[in-house]
């Protein structure tokens, strides 16, 4: 998924800027801004001991904004810290125009903090695996990434440029980011070498996969639609023995195994975790073996009854 997607997910609530009137939304706010501002602070403390302690002194780099500068640093006397603010100033410009004020203010608290940690403190190189060196690094950048995100910022500006790309041409926000970081470990392969360049790659791999799980977790939502002549029955297995709530659309039957059928039929929509699929699953066959299912992947979810609800069997009517 495109980080651009997760950050404008993460400013859902923040959007509006102004200080409201009432107390309870007063409150609300400062919440929110202490919140972001403990996971913006995590994010570029993380992401600090990812670079510090495992990646720049094993001379591995990272995608982005962040691997942009640290190539840099090779061929210019400018020290890294202040080449991360340089090269992602323009991003924040971006940003701001493109997602909004207080989006460029967190994403620039961010960046700063992890410039000031880069330049004021040190840290022991943990260990000279380079395999290790590549897997905790991609874990410490990617959790930083993470944080930043859910606080509603980020510490690495390329995603902003990716949406800019992307409104102007015809790529996708996906296939700009890419291209730029082929061309980063290609960069990386001919200014340092090739086997530091396939390290790096492992260690970028690790980070997008901590990011997503970071903003995911483990309850990532799975939408599930069920077309069945058992409806009924699959919707009342669903209810109160899984636990979901469920959305029924009115359809109608197209063409099956006997040719044109035109009768109405309920379509069973709901949404689970990936952990709950295969229990899913197993139900609609038990109750239904020609049930037709599809399952799909939700970026985000809010309302309705996305949260399981306790269990429960219908009483008998005497």
């Amino acid at each position: 998924m495109s980080i651009y997607v997760l950050i404008q997910q993460s400013l859902h609530r923040m959007r509006p800027f102004h200080m409201p009137r009432s107390r309870v939304q007063r409150r609300k706010v400062i919440r929110q801004s202490l919140r972001s501002f403990v996971l913006i602070s995590l994010g570029a403390l993380s992401a600090f001991v990812g670079l510090k302690g495992f990646l720049l002194p094993n001379h591995l780099i990272d995608g982005g904004a962040t691997g942009i500068s640290i190539l840099t640093a090779y061929g210019t006397p400018l020290p890294l810290p202040l080449l991360i603010l340089m090269i992602n100033i323009p991003f924040i410009f971006m940003g701001w125009r493109q997602v909004g004020l207080g989006f460029a203010l967190r994403a620039s608290g961010g960046i700063i903090l992890l410039s000031i940690l880069l330049s004021l403190l040190t840290l022991p190189t943990f260990t000279s695996d380079r395999l290790l060196i590549a897997v905790f690094g991609g874990f410490f950048l990617g959790a930083g990434i993470g944080l930043s995100i859910r606080g509603g910022g980020v510490i690495d500006g390329t995603e902003v440029l990716a949406l800019y790309i992307s409104r102007k041409t015809g790529l996708t926000i996906g296939d700009f980011i890419l291209v730029i970081n082929i061309l980063i470990f290609l960069t990386a392969a001919w200014l340092i070498n090739l086997e530091s360049a396939m390290y790096s790659t492992l260690t970028y791999l690790i980070a997008s996969r901590t990011v997503d799980f970071l903003v995911h977790g483990l309850e990532e939502y799975t939408g599930v639609t069920i077309i069945s002549d058992r409806s009924e029955e699959i919707r009342k297995a669903l209810i109160y023995q899984v636990g979901h709530g469920v959305t029924i659309f009115k359809g109608k039957s197209g063409y099956g195994n006997r040719g044109d059928r035109n009768h109405e039929i309920d379509v069973i929509f709901t949404v689970v975790t990936r952990l709950e699929i295969h229990r899913l699953k197993g139900l609609v066959e038990r109750l239904d073996p020609k049930a037709f299912l599809v399952t799909h992947s939700i970026n985000d979810s809010r309302g309705g009854m996305i949260r399981k609800r306790p269990q429960f069997l219908p009483q008998a009517h005497s």
